[in-house]
């Protein structure tokens, strides 16, 4: 399986509510929204996978589409730890952090089983844009979209906002590419890809002394 889809429990300390019935919802909710899609699974399906009754799952969540809202919440703490993890482990050099992070999006594209961005797909599901599960996946990509063009002018980009556009076009095309062809698809050579779009948007590097 792979790590798109998180796989630590929530916690919840809110009044009345049960912390551990509340976390085996959460957790089987995230697994079958992520894998089957937030529209196709029902609630009746959650708490009985979950091991719970319905009352005990309105009394955790308010309703589907807060439980929805919930699990976006969790998938976007861990997209932004595996970012910020490429991130640290290139100080100073956003070519080599977003490449990394890329690399990593690549191998997890090519897996058995991946079923994309899980912020991309409830996007696609839910296209009102005041929907609680869209919300949380729209400021996700709002974010990235900012931090992409911000490092491209880290990099040194004639047009940094084009550039971090680009890159979030090939994000989202593997994330779509690994559900369509999956092992032995395009998604496999992001990174490969994204640093041909980086080497193309840069200024030629003059030669020393001149």
């Amino acid at each position: 399986m792979n790590d798109e889809k998180t796989d630590s429990p929530v916690e919840n300390d809110a009044p009345g509510r049960s912390p551990r019935a509340a976390d085996r919802i959460l957790d089987t909710a995230r697994r079958l929204f992520y894998l089957e899609g937030i529209r196709a699974i029902g609630v009746d399906e959650i708490v009985r996978q979950a091991g719970v009754t319905k009352p005990s799952l309105y009394r955790s969540f308010a309703s589907k589409d807060d439980l929805a809202a919930s699990y976006l919440k969790i998938y976007d703490q861990e997209f932004w730890k595996r970012f910020d993890a490429a991130v640290a482990a290139h100080p100073g050099d956003p070519r080599k952090q977003i490449l990394a992070f890329l690399s990593r999006v690549g191998e997890r594209a090519v897996m058995e089983g991946y079923r994309g961005c899980g912020m991309t797909n409830a996007a696609v599901e839910y296209p009102e844009p005041n929907h609680p599960a869209r919300a949380v996946g729209e400021a996700n990509k709002r974010e990235l979209r900012r931090r992409l063009r911000e490092m491209a002018a880290g990099m040194g980009a004639a047009d940094a906002d084009t550039l971090g556009d680009g890159l979030l076009l090939l994000i989202e095309g593997a994330y779509i590419s690994g559900q369509l062809f999956g092992p032995g698809g395009p998604a496999a050579t992001v990174a490969q890809n994204a640093d041909r779009l980086i080497e193309a948007s840069l200024p030629p590097v003059k030669p020393a002394g001149t």
